[in-house]
């Protein structure tokens, strides 16, 4: 089932196969519906928005909060591990990848989170959807009548070339850095 790359990484012999991010991903989960109020000086809400286009950071110039009782949100918390997909509108197919230095994060309703596996690395991941790949996926994937957009089963159905162990993953993605 698996292709043998020509690039090879020390210590790894074995072939790649492609593996939906279904597998990689624990879940696939819609954000908060909530809106946006000024910044509380903690709670952080990531919107479509503030992705930046080129780079897809958090753009933090203009943070805000979410508008919404956070005691119940602890689920729409960003955690390490995590990469946001835009799933509507001119911005369908950006993502992000949550890092800790972007502090509490919470993200909204027009943004899915896939929450990648312990077993896979997220940054691996995230590099596979800056591909010229990626974006002939989202360009067919996000074609409707009316409004384009990827769905969370979309998302989950999107494939990968991966090592054909997952362990691999997070190792080759040390060795690169």
């Amino acid at each position: 089932m698996g292709d043998i790359p020509n690039i090879r990484f020390k210590g790894f012999t074995d072939g790649w196969e492609q593996r939906k991010l279904g597998e990689i991903c624990v879940s696939f989960e819609y954000g908060l519906n909530a809106a946006s109020k000024e910044y509380d000086g903690e709670n952080k809400y990531i919107r479509i928005t503030d992705i930046d286009d080129s780079s897809h950071k958090f753009l933090q110039e203009d943070v805000t909060s979410p508008d919404i009782d956070l005691a119940g949100a602890e689920n729409y918390r960003l955690k390490y591990g995590d990469i946001l997909f835009a799933r509507t509108g001119a911005s369908v197919g950006k993502t992000y990848i949550y890092k800790n230095s972007d502090g509490l994060v919470y993200y909204a309703g027009f943004l899915i989170r896939g929450r990648v596996k312990k077993d896979f690395s997220p940054e691996f991941v995230f590099q596979n959807t800056l591909t010229d790949y990626y974006n002939k996926f989202i360009r067919i994937t996000s074609q409707r009548s009316g409004q384009p957009g990827v769905n969370a089963q979309e998302y989950a159905n999107y494939k990968i070339s991966a090592p054909s162990s997952p362990f691999i993953s997070v190792s080759v993605m040390r060795q690169k850095n």
